[in-house]
């Protein structure tokens, strides 16, 4: 991969890349370091880099890789030393000044619980839901994102709105 076309990538598919790791990884500080390393990766790759169809799907694959892979690492090590480490900054910590309305508010508050719902959901039923929602990618994609096949993913997004619909219906 040239160096122009990766600068394309990152100008075309940026943003919603970057958003992706902020919601998979619950904190702009890792998000930062998956969003490098996931086009550091790419470069890496150089010409064995052949992206046939959708880059915006390849580059979360990508992502989502590298992210499973430091869980992974984080894991051993904590198993080895018994120390938890976590980071709690939410991704969603804009304010905002201006004055809003009673619908505005409401709904911001709403947004926030599902939000704060989709953030508990375990890794399987979360990143599925992150990929079909807010990515709007099909669910072939996503199976080829995440390396399964498409029924589970099916599955695991029917699983994650009954678990939210029960979560959200003791909140609303």
């Amino acid at each position: 991969m040239k160096q122009e076309e990766l600068e394309n990538y990152i100008y075309a598919y940026g943003k919603d890349l970057y958003s992706f790791c902020c919601c998979v990884t619950h904190s702009r500080q890792e998000a930062d370091d998956l969003y490098q390393d996931t086009f550091l990766k790419m470069y890496e790759l150089g010409e064995k880099v052949v992206i046939r169809s959708n880059a915006k799907s390849f580059m979360m694959s990508v992502a989502l890789n590298l992210y499973r892979n430091h869980k992974r690492k984080q894991s051993v090590r904590q198993k080895i030393t018994g120390i938890n480490i976590s980071v709690d900054e939410t991704a969603d910590s804009i304010v905002c000044t201006e004055a809003e309305t009673e619908e505005i508010m409401v709904a911001k508050e709403v947004r926030g619980m599902v939000r704060a719902a989709v953030i508990q959901l375990p890794d399987k039923y979360r990143i599925p839901v992150l990929l079909y929602y807010m990515e709007e990618l099909p669910l072939q994609e996503i199976a080829t994102v995440m390396q399964v096949p498409e029924g589970t993913v099916k599955t695991r997004l029917h699983r994650a709105k009954k678990i939210l619909k029960e979560k959200l219906e003791d909140l609303l």
